[in-house]
């Protein structure tokens, strides 16, 4: 009863109902569409108009209403937030962020402001920790429409994960502080394709002009300022004003080993990426890189190079380089740690079936050299997941997922702590050149002396009942073996246990409280959960390029995935606008034009381009034919539109009618309906009394569309 009466106060005084999770998501309902809101002690059940009940089992923290009429979905994420929101006719944006230290609404720059052809976006980035509310103003002919202006409910924003080397015995790396804002006097330039070559800043040495000229200042040390690389959109090769790196692309270097540079590369959204060229970093201590898709780069997507310190490099979706010959299929490297770089963290970075994932070490190392891996996601990846040369590095709570070649691989001295991983069907997990697995068979992943692993608390899962996805450990053969395991994480390896070649001790780095950070494993068998989630590996919400493995083909084969390639060629970006002087064009409404006729049913299918076969529906997005079939009425479907961020599917009813969303056989996805998040239990969803008017389908999770069905109802 309680519901019944909370739902009518919403209809007649709220636009939308707010349910704050406790892990920082909103999820928003149209009161109009919500019949009620019940509650069972921690369960909270919504239950729409139409449709099947949304149940919260204990993770509503806070349920608020407020009026609006334009926004679509917003949400915090690791120190930012963003929000959606439907486009008016000849209008452009002014955003507003309160919350944190600002009790006033403050303007955030216009840069963050984006125009897509079916909504508008902002990112709000450098937010702290907290609960932040967000403010989207229409501004026609030069005036604030104030009465039209629409406001978020609470978001709450945590911190990125600082765990690791990079941050050991030192504060703020890159831009920004460790509480998330900037630091003080901080530069920021927003590069895109448009204003790559342009883009100029005022430095404490001079006026730049370009991004890699801005950037190439900080190698004469005169530049007392950090910088905020803040890249919008898709950025290609030819945008850029040129490279200080023709065989990698931008280069960030300092004048001398490790100087200070104090330097953030960072994607802004869900769909920021560079493709065509990567990174190299040089003589630089203090450079950050994240949230950002890097593709088709000329080398590695990022090489730290020579002489590096205190380098964070996490929330990175890294995919195929350029193709070579022979084991260059996939590119080279993709994230490289080379060259005495030391103090390197490598975190929550999405590893897209990349050949060579991490080489970490060369041999030219003076050491001490400390890095550390942590909750990256190696998703059907090939190999060194890293290779490790001559360094002590901590490898923990990484997601091995369907590996074809080998996971984490010693040699040359190393010292190498692979703590609570989660291997998935990894072939050939841990390797010691020259000895154990890797002494079997014809041939090795290396022929370098050996280098030592210790192991605790791994999971190796789907094991295929073969000796080569587990590996062989002192105890069951103390001659040769891949790794040492110990009883707990604090154990130490006994300096008597060596390699058969070179006869490498373990240097017990871990177990030094002068040489280790502070951290906190998370339980293994959690990492592929979390590595996966929403505060996992990879871009803000897995960023905007998005392809599904198919475990039983891709978790033994390690050649080029040709779907995959072709999706990563084929990409061009989204085609935003950006400035909130940007003015938007929207469709007249289509309820005042001609709509085509809905008799009986009808019954829309997509084309591989994703153009639907019924002119009642208004589609923007991309299709594919190699996501797989679906079956509906004793007919099979083999083409489809796939549900990105950028999808969106706009019709009008002019009654009530049945509405059937067909996704591929095997999935389960959950889609958003004019913005109001719809919960899929199978392939198939129904909603049996769609009410008249315009309705809008989005994406809520990533998959494939393959048919909609509308019917009047008796």
């Amino acid at each position: 009863m309680v519901g019944m009466v909370l739902a009518a106060q919403v209809a007649v005084a709220q636009n939308k109902v707010n349910l704050l999770l406790q892990n920082g998501k909103t999820e928003s309902y149209e009161t109009q569409a919500v019949e009620s809101i019940d509650f069972d002690g921690q369960t909270v059940t919504v239950n729409p108009t139409g449709g099947t009940a949304v149940v919260y089992q204990g993770d509503v923290s806070v349920i608020a209403f407020q009026k609006q009429s334009s926004i679509l979905q917003a949400q915090g994420w690791q120190e930012s937030a963003f929000v959606e929101w439907t486009l008016q006719d000849g209008a452009s944006y002014n955003v507003y962020v309160q919350g944190g230290t600002m009790t006033d609404w403050t303007r955030i720059d216009s840069e963050l402001v984006r125009l897509y052809p079916s909504y508008g976006r902002a990112d709000v980035v450098g937010l702290a920790p907290g609960s932040y509310r967000l403010r989207v103003v229409p501004v026609i002919d030069g005036e604030e429409q104030t009465a039209q202006a629409s406001e978020t409910g609470s978001l709450t924003v945590t911190a990125y994960d600082r765990q690791g080397f990079a941050h050991k015995d030192y504060q703020g790396v890159g831009a920004y502080q460790d509480d998330g804002t900037l630091k003080t006097g901080a530069k920021v330039i927003y590069v895109s394709a448009q204003t790559a070559k342009t883009v100029t800043a005022e430095l404490s040495s001079g006026t730049f002009t370009g991004v890699q000229a801005i950037i190439n200042a900080y190698q004469k040390g005169n530049v007392t300022e950090p910088l905020a690389v803040r890249i919008i959109g898709l950025l290609q090769a030819d945008d850029v004003d040129y490279f200080g790196s023709s065989a990698e692309g931008i280069q960030v270097k300092g004048r001398a080993a490790d100087s200070e540079l104090n330097i953030t590369i960072e994607g802004i959204g869900e769909d920021a990426a560079v493709k065509g060229f990567g990174f190299l970093v040089r003589n630089a201590k203090s450079v950050e890189f994240r949230n950002l898709g890097i593709l088709r780069q000329m080398d590695d997507g990022i090489s730290l190079d020579t002489d590096n310190s205190h380098i964070w490099v996490h929330n990175i979706d890294v995919f195929y380089g350029v193709a070579g010959s022979g084991d260059h299929a996939k590119g080279d490297g993709a994230i490289d740690v080379k060259s005495d770089s030391k103090f390197v963290t490598v975190s929550y970075c999405h590893f897209w079936d990349t050949g060579k994932s991490s080489m970490c070490g060369m041999t030219s190392e003076t050491g001490p050299n400390y890095i550390t891996y942590h909750h990256n996601w190696f998703d059907h990846s090939d190999s060194r997941h890293a290779r490790v040369r001559t360094m002590s590095v901590h490898l923990w709570n990484n997601y091995f997922d369907g590996v074809s070649k080998y996971g984490i691989g010693a040699t040359t001295g190393s010292s190498v702590f692979a703590e609570n991983n989660y291997f998935r069907h990894t072939h050939n997990p841990l390797l010691i050149s020259l000895q154990g697995t890797d002494a079997k068979g014809t041939g090795t992943f290396s022929g370098e002396t050996g280098g030592m692993i210790k192991a605790y608390g791994n999971i190796y899962a789907e094991t295929a009942s073969s000796a080569y996805y587990q590996p062989i450990t002192w105890a069951q053969s103390a001659t040769s073996f891949d790794c040492y395991e110990t009883a707990s994480r604090t154990d130490e390896v006994p300096q008597t246990v060596v390699t058969l070649s070179g006869a490498t001790a373990y240097n017990n780095f871990d177990t030094d409280a002068t040489l280790m950070y502070t951290y906190t494993p998370d339980a293994a068998e959690d990492v592929p959960a979390k590595v996966t989630g929403y505060y996992g590996a990879g871009r803000l919400n897995h960023g905007d390029l998005q392809y599904t493995f198919d475990n039983t083909v891709d978790d033994t084969d390690y050649g080029v995935n040709t779907a995959l390639a072709a999706l990563l060629d084929a990409y061009t970006g989204t085609g935003t606008t950006s400035g909130s002087d940007t003015t938007s064009t929207v469709p007249t409404d289509t309820t005042q034009t001609t709509q085509p006729t809905v008799e009986d049913a009808v019954i829309c299918s997509f084309d591989k381009s994703g153009t639907p076969s019924s002119s009642l529906f208004t589609v923007v997005g991309n299709g594919s034919d190699s996501k797989g079939t679906a079956t509906y009425n004793g007919t099979t479907y083999s083409t489809c539109l796939k549900m990105e961020s950028t999808t969106s599917i706009t019709f009008t009813t002019t009654e009530t009618m049945r509405l059937t969303l067909v996704f591929g056989d095997t999935e389960t996805v959950s889609f958003k309906l004019d913005g109001t998040k719809t919960v899929g239990t199978a392939s198939t969803y129904t909603i049996d009394a769609l009410t008249a008017g315009q309705h809008v389908i989005t994406k809520q999770n990533v998959g494939n569309l393959f048919l909609l069905v509308l019917e009047k109802t008796e």
